[in-house]
């Protein structure tokens, strides 16, 4: 097997969207098992170690049903929409069985293996709050939340009726957060029951025999105390002593030691999440601080311990979130795309992001809008990726440098952000620094830290961004600092290259 990189770099694929674009490309039907050999040579991209194919389990025609009764607003993303385009929410999930109509289980397995011989691996869903409303489990009470019709009558946008196993109509939940109405296409999961942890363990290893990792959606909704405040109204049974992933996860990791698990979690549960056994976790924080410009909150957010900043997973955009195209705006989404692929922690790239897509799609669809795209972005994200396959942003250390102001009139320093990394053992240096401001911007990055630098003479620092070079005095760099002038959302990657050949540090400075 190939060398997998501790710091990933993903990229989220809309399996429907996918193969029904591929399909239309080369005028036949495309399914899992026969995708292009060019294709899959263009998705492992230099860095992408891993592809998240989302959306590949069984949907079922009741909840493509209820997707149906939304045909109006998908039309506003994609105005030629037909009902042959619906299929049902990816989350909705009717059978964790790969659908037929993708390729199945074998056409699966097929591209999995093409891909880790071009060293990607792959990723799939795992939703562990709730299934669809066609899955088998909802059928028996000791799986579901059971309510009653005066839950019903009070709460209708979460209480609703169906059918047991016997045929007996009663009232069981929607699958929901506790702060939003319940997904209509979905029926609340027990956490608590013994049953439903097994059913979903069980579930867990046949995924894992499948894929190398899983991202799992809200995986903050089950966690004992808020499972516990969201249905503690129902009958829900003893909390277990455990909490959900505590149990599950070592189980899978028996069989799978390598297994990745990934979290998607918000309200400030990604410590706990992680202390839970998760790989990593999304780092929303940063991506809501990039959409409202706030660089002084980035700037103290990339002051956490590194060990929990390797953790996380940074992004501009996914599934979830509009597109950064849209929400940033093509000026703002180049710094912003510096930003999260030259940080420590993992990224997390979508499939369109690369050439400025603009239509950010429901999940229920299968097809996607014709847009102008805008190859230009996609050649400087290449470039981004070739520069961060340097091993300097995997085992040298991260630094967060201040940038000072040049003047006693002149805060536009405040808007830089400046950090950088230094790998003693090979004497490589990466100098990154962001404008994301609409606004000039300059200020002075003092180096003091790599006092090491003022022992070589002149370096040159060589921009990835734009391929300019300049050349810079070692002293000046760890005395005065490097004088730094960006243009609005203009970002500079520097790589130090000494004029002349350096000589092995003494082992006080390679021990600094």
């Amino acid at each position: 097997m190939s060398y997998w990189r501790n710091k990933h770099f993903i990229y989220q694929i809309n399996t429907w969207v996918w193969l029904d674009e591929l399909s239309r490309q080369f005028q036949r039907p495309i399914t899992l098992d026969n995708v292009p050999d060019d294709i899959l040579d263009a998705i492992a991209k230099p860095g992408i170690d891993m592809v998240w194919l989302m959306g590949i389990w069984q949907r079922g025609e009741q909840v493509r049903a209820n997707a149906l009764k939304y045909k109006h607003e998908y039309q506003r993303v994609l105005p030629d929409l037909t009902s042959e385009d619906v299929v049902g929410s990816a989350y909705a999930i009717a059978d964790y069985r790969v659908d037929d109509r993708l390729g199945g289980r074998a056409g699966l397995a097929a591209l999995r293996e093409r891909l880790r011989q071009r060293g990607v691996r792959l990723m799939l869903d795992f939703v562990p709050n709730h299934v669809g409303t066609d899955h088998e489990w909802t059928k028996y009470p000791e799986f579901v939340i059971n309510g009653t019709s005066a839950q019903k009558r009070e709460r209708p946008d979460v209480f609703f009726k169906s059918r047991r196993y016997d045929g007996k109509e009663w009232v069981i939940a929607h699958g929901r957060d506790p702060y939003f109405p319940g997904w209509s296409d979905t029926v609340q999961l027990n956490a608590f029951n013994p049953k439903v942890r097994r059913a979903m363990a069980e579930t867990l290893l046949d995924i894992a025999s499948q894929c190398d990792g899983v991202r799992c959606d809200m995986a903050m909704l089950v966690l004992n105390h808020i499972f516990a405040n969201t249905w503690g109204d129902c009958e829900i049974g003893e909390r277990p002593e455990l909490d959900y992933w505590e149990e599950i996860i070592p189980q899978v990791r028996a069989q799978h030691p390598a297994f990745m698990f990934i979290a998607e979690v918000y309200w400030n549960k990604e410590f706990d999440i992680l202390q839970q056994g998760f790989d990593y976790a999304y780092d929303k924080t940063l991506y809501d601080r990039i959409v409202r410009g706030d660089i002084e909150q980035i700037r103290l957010h990339l002051l956490a311990d590194i060990h929990y900043q390797k953790r996380l997973i940074r992004f501009i955009e996914n599934h979830d979130e509009p597109r950064a195209f849209s929400a940033l705006g093509h000026k703002k989404s180049i710094p912003a795309a510096t930003l999260i692929c030259t940080l420590p922690g993992a990224v997390l790239l979508h499939d369109g992001q690369f050439v400025g897509r603009k239509a950010k799609l429901p999940v229920q669809i299968r097809r996607q809008p014709q847009e102008k795209l805008y190859p230009e972005l996609e050649k400087y994200y290449e470039r981004l990726l070739w520069e961060t396959l340097d091993a300097t942003y995997e085992n040298g250390q991260f630094y967060l440098f201040q940038v000072n102001p040049t003047g006693p009139e002149d805060q536009s320093c405040k808007n830089l952000i400046a950090y950088g990394w230094r790998d003693l053992t090979t004497r490589r240096y990466r100098l990154i620094v962001v404008n994301l401001s609409n606004a000039h911007a300059f200020g002075r990055v003092n180096l003091g830290f790599w006092g090491e630098l003022s022992r070589q003479k002149r370096w040159r620092l060589y921009d990835v961004t734009d391929d300019e070079e300049y050349v810079r005095h070692g002293g000046d760099l760890t005395n005065e600092g490097i004088f730094i002038y960006l243009e609005p959302y203009e970002s500079h990657v520097f790589r130090f290259q000494p004029d002349i050949e350096l000589q092995p540090l003494p082992v006080q400075a390679a021990e600094a």
